[in-house]
């Protein structure tokens, strides 16, 4: 087994708004790391109230050789955005809803980074998309990244989307839906889920279309090797229709725009759970 880093800093990325057990948690954390000789790195106005070391968010997604999160998978997906082609491992502890993504429980907060920083703990590599959005005849192109899914939809409630995609450089579907998402096997189990999507097991290498909900019955969702590159063009432009990225950053399309989407070069380096992914899967869908 390859010989894991040593960490000598944490970066702890906090939720918004953090409700009393996240401050106590954070504290806890911070006095934990500092007895071990571990700097731990927070936003200002976290870091102030807990003793560690401050910094922005995106300069201790840069700097740190850990990241923490303290909140739900939105928290997560922000930190994971910010860490761009580092694939700095990420510890997501629960202080949200569902949480896919944040597996780890208060109470195994303190134990399961004990075993990290002894180099026990195995990482996932989770694929990542990148959209580009290239604008006709400006020659110009916007940039973005998500680990759960990129969602096209019209700008205005009620009016239905024309979409044309290319997969492989073969043509796919036209797509008249309210959306379509494009997403991960992380994704699988978030908005794609609730548009009639599958779920993926997180380590295939394949991309998920679900349309949302589709004028045509026979447009299914498809699962698709994470190799092709789509070519999206919105064949309709009333109204306009609107991309986002995991729910947190968004862009205007405009019915010249073409948007390329396809897997991103750095993964998403999540630290792996111990609970295997049946059981998280059966935990939190409820399956008994």
């Amino acid at each position: 087994m390859a010989t894991k880093p040593t960490i000598s800093s944490i970066g702890l990325v906090v939720r918004r708004d953090p409700p009393d057990a996240a401050m106590a948690l954070a504290v806890e954390l911070a006095r934990w790391s500092k007895l071990r000789g571990i700097q731990m790195i927070a936003e200002p106005a976290i870091a102030s109230r807990i003793g560690a070391r401050a910094d922005d968010s995106a300069e201790l997604t840069r700097k740190a050789d850990l990241i923490v999160v303290l909140g739900g998978d939105g928290t997560l997906l922000g930190a994971a955005r910010l860490i761009g082609d580092r694939e700095t491992p990420i510890l997501g502890i629960n202080l949200g809803g569902l949480g896919f993504l944040t597996e780890i429980t208060v109470d195994e907060a303190q134990p399961t980074l004990a075993r990290i920083i002894a180099g026990d703990y195995e990482v996932d590599r989770r694929l990542a998309l990148e959209a580009i959005v290239e604008r006709d005849g400006e020659g110009r192109a916007a940039h973005f990244r998500a680990l759960n899914d990129i969602v096209i939809v019209k700008r205005e409630l009620g009016r239905m989307l024309d979409l044309h995609v290319t997969a492989d450089r073969e043509p796919l579907c036209s797509y008249r839906a309210d959306g379509l998402i494009i997403a991960t096997p992380t994704g699988s189990t978030a908005y794609a889920l609730s548009a009639g999507g599958p779920i993926v097991f997180p380590n295939l290498r394949a991309l998920v279309l679900a349309p949302i909900c589709p004028h045509t019955l026979t447009n299914r969702p498809v699962v698709l090797p994470d190799s092709f590159e789509l070519e999206l063009r919105v064949k309709s432009d009333d109204h306009g229709a609107i991309l986002t990225c995991d729910g947190q950053q968004s862009a205007d399309l405009g019915q010249t725009d073409t948007i390329r989407v396809r897997r991103a070069r750095h993964a998403v380096s999540l630290i792996r759970s111990t609970h295997p992914y049946f059981e998280i899967w059966r935990n939190k869908l409820r399956w008994g």
